[in-house]
């Protein structure tokens, strides 16, 4: 049984005993990303996810590396356009060391400034590694145009300019805004005492202040755009854009079986077409992304220059016929079954458990079953997917980046297919 507490300063915290298992896994999700920085300070949320494991008032780097090492545990984080992560997998016997190594960063971080200017070089070959992975940049592109004029369009990297320039004071005054009580949910899931790990959280976090959290500007607005990058690389890479839903949507459930149907395995559409039957990519698949103000349905493949034009077209095909013929029970049911296996396949994990709980609570400020979910994803009808598929693939809203060796490409030719693109 999922259970929820709050600590005095109103931190929530998610927890699930389990002694069936002898791990735990710990998460503090904080409400804070990309979405929430400026022109000037893009990146810096995750600058700070670095800087949380340069150091604290009686750690080194190097002692929070060791001591995680020391028990056999896992420690990482990670951070997205609207939410950001710290978490630890350890042995249930080890949780101690895992609670306070993980609250001793975010509580206690001295933001050296020499260790500052050393993470500043490792951020920056990290976006130089971006720049040379063209699945990335043709994505990064994409989302930076279609959101133009939003917060939604920053890079979560940010800018070589910004990261130079980040000072002390800058990560200072950020923290002060964003990571407060209001903004963060803590996720426990493994052996443990949901009451004795309520003791210990209010002790470690206690120092957590509860300022008022920053509103988020919610006038995203998608824009149709076509862009095309030179880069001399073998591969043409494109990534087709639709908008589409908001994680608010009762939608959610339709679109994730929409996806897989479409290109979310290599059973999907696309992979059979585009790859089995006509051999024209390697790689091709269909990802959804979706934020509190709205979402993409995205497709991206990859192909020779001379062969771009020819997978634009079959893509744009194999839709048509999706949206000319729509689906079939067998069909339907079988992308069912699958979404239902990976779901409680999936959740199997201490890790995967902690990570939907702490995310479902930060975002949507609710944690749905995993028989609510099964039950949503049974309601699903052949006639409203249908409908939805019409609603989300509409080709007078589709967007295009394509980025390759632009003297092999006609991309004039190409925009134009993309203009004219009329499904049923």
């Amino acid at each position: 049984m999922v259970k929820t507490a709050r600590l005095k300063n109103g931190i929530c915290v998610i927890g699930e005993e389990n002694n069936f298992v002898r791990t735990l896994s710990v998460g503090i999700w904080i409400r804070n990303g990309s979405i929430d920085e400026d022109e000037s300070t893009n990146g810096i949320s995750h600058f700070i996810e670095h800087m949380l494991f340069k150091g604290t008032k009686k750690r080194t780097a190097r002692d929070i590396a060791d001591e995680m090492s020391e028990v056999g545990g896992r420690i990482n984080a990670f951070t997205s356009k609207e939410y950001m992560c710290y978490y630890a997998h350890v042995l249930d016997n080890h949780f101690d060391v895992a609670l306070d190594v993980l609250s001793d960063m975010i509580c206690n971080s001295t933001f050296n400034e020499e260790e500052i200017e050393k993470e500043k070089g490792v951020i920056l070959e990290e976006i130089k590694m971006c720049e040379d992975s063209p699945e990335d940049l043709v994505m990064d592109a994409l989302e930076h145009n279609v959101w133009q004029g939003h917060s939604l369009s920053y890079n979560i990297l940010g800018t070589q300019d910004n990261i130079k320039k980040f000072s002390r004071s800058d990560i200072l005054s950020y923290l002060e805004k964003h990571y407060i009580a209001e903004n963060m949910v803590i996720s426990v899931v493994g052996k443990m005492d949901f009451d004795n790990v309520l003791v210990q959280l209010e002790e470690s976090f206690a120092t957590i202040k509860t300022n008022k959290s920053i509103e988020r500007i919610d006038n995203a607005t998608y824009k149709r755009i076509f862009t095309a990058k030179n880069k001399d690389i073998e591969q043409a890479h494109i990534c087709m854009s639709f908008p589409s839903i908001s994680y608010e949507s009762e939608k959610v459930y339709m679109l994730s079986i929409l996806n897989t149907i479409i290109g979310g395995g290599i059973n999907s559409r696309l992979f059979q077409s585009i790859r089995e039957e006509k051999g024209l990519a390697y790689v091709v698949y269909s990802y959804p992304e979706s934020y509190k103000y709205g979402g993409l349905f995205n497709i991206y493949a990859a192909s020779s220059p001379v062969q771009i034009e020819e997978v634009l077209t079959a893509i744009i095909d194999e839709l048509d016929k999706l949206i000319k013929k729509g689906f079939n029970k067998k069909e339907l049911n079988m992308t069912k079954e699958q979404i239902k296996s990976n779901l409680i396949i999936g959740l199997e994990s201490m890790n995967a458990r902690m990570s939907n709980y702490g995310k479902s609570k930060l975002i949507l400020d609710t944690i749905k079953s995993q028989d609510e979910i099964i039950e949503k994803i049974n309601e699903v009808t052949l006639e409203s997917l249908i409908e939805f598929s019409k609603e989300i693939l509409d080709p007078l809203k589709m967007s295009v980046s394509i980025i390759g060796n632009l003297d092999e490409i006609n991309v004039e030719r190409i925009e134009e297919i993309c203009k004219r693109s009329k499904f049923s």
